[in-house]
């Protein structure tokens, strides 16, 4: 299985862009590293002492076949493993990224539309400015913490 990919040292090498695009970033990165294929979208925000990810597109093949099937709950049951697995490298980014303590991780899959929700909870609430950056972010119609599949630094290699 390939290397989820490692965050980076520090904000200073996001040169220019969000705390939240920087968790979009690297969500996508690892989506795409780990499944094969990453979301075409994702969208960080912050909440009190919480943080969500939420990640539109990115099903595989195999996933739609099963869906069509009227498999929802295997796809359900895979990701869900999958993401158990996962949760240490995860929680292990977003702490590097935002240095604050993850106390637990949860995952959730929505196949209609197809959406992914990460919700990490922290052991304290954020700065003030990341929550005014989210407040920003939520009544400007730019958003820079909205990261697309195509999007530099969205690779995983």
């Amino acid at each position: 299985m390939s290397e989820v990919p490692q965050a980076p040292e520090s904000l200073e090498e996001e040169r220019g862009t969000s705390l939240r695009a920087a968790i979009s970033r690297e969500m996508v990165k690892a989506m795409k590293a780990c499944y094969g294929k990453g979301p075409t979208k994702a969208k960080s925000y912050f909440f009190d002492d919480l943080l969500f990810v939420v990640m539109r597109g990115g099903m595989t093949p195999g996933e739609k076949t099963l869906l069509e099937a009227g498999e929802a709950d295997a796809v359900r049951a895979f990701r869900q493993h999958f993401e158990n697995v996962m949760a240490e490298r995860l929680t292990g980014t977003i702490e590097q990224l935002t240095e604050r303590k993850v106390l637990t991780y949860q995952s959730q899959v929505l196949f209609d539309p197809d959406v992914v929700i990460e919700i990490f909870v922290f052991d304290k609430a954020p700065t003030p400015e990341a929550i005014e950056e989210t407040a920003k972010a939520l009544l400007s119609e730019e958003d820079p913490g909205t990261v697309r599949a195509d999007d530099p630094g969205t690779d995983p290699e």
